[in-house]
């Protein structure tokens, strides 16, 4: 049974590493956004009001985003099911940038009052360790991949080679 389940745990790694992969590109293209606009003096001013909430009232303030980004969520329903897919994938591809550019923003701002909650401690670090799974399931794959692009680039390239010399010898053979 194990077996049989292996397929479905590795797809799910990678859809989770895809999402961790996401947080890591947007996170520094967010710092640089923040550093155009003014959003450092709102990230100062939201840090000082989070240091009067508590750990709890912190929490609503991590997910105010989570439920404001909702209604795109029905709106890709929507566009889904008149067939508008091209524009739901836009939508949808929009919606996760946007969602974890905001949400970072909001964790780096919240996180160390979110993390005296213990159960939230606990869960971060439970999301942490699937991480580090998933990485560890998905490695021979990513191993594998990246040794059959490496052949395959080194196949065109001597196949280039080849047709390199062939023309300088037809070249030289001609004059």
């Amino acid at each position: 049974m194990r077996r049989l389940l292996r397929p479905l745990w590795i797809l799910l790694a990678l859809i989770f590493l895809l999402e961790a992969w996401l947080w890591d590109r947007v996170e520094p293209i967010i710092a640089r956004i923040v550093a155009l606009i003014p959003l450092p003096a709102f990230k100062r001013w939201l840090a000082a009001q989070i240091d009067h909430l508590s750990p709890g009232a912190t929490l609503i303030v991590f997910a105010v985003p989570l439920v404001a980004l909702f209604p795109l969520n029905l709106l890709e329903a929507w566009l889904l099911a008149h067939k508008y897919f091209v524009s739901a994938t836009v939508l949808l591809v929009f919606q996760k940038i946007l969602g974890v550019g905001v949400i970072a923003f909001i964790f780096d701002v919240t996180r160390d009052k979110l993390l005296q909650m213990d159960w939230f401690r606990r869960l971060y670090e439970f999301v942490l360790d699937l991480r580090a799974r998933a990485t560890a399931l998905v490695a021979p794959f990513k191993d594998a991949v990246r040794r059959w692009v490496a052949r395959l680039r080194r196949r065109a390239s001597l196949g280039f080679v080849q047709r390199l010399r062939r023309r300088m010898q037809a070249s030289r053979s001609s004059s």
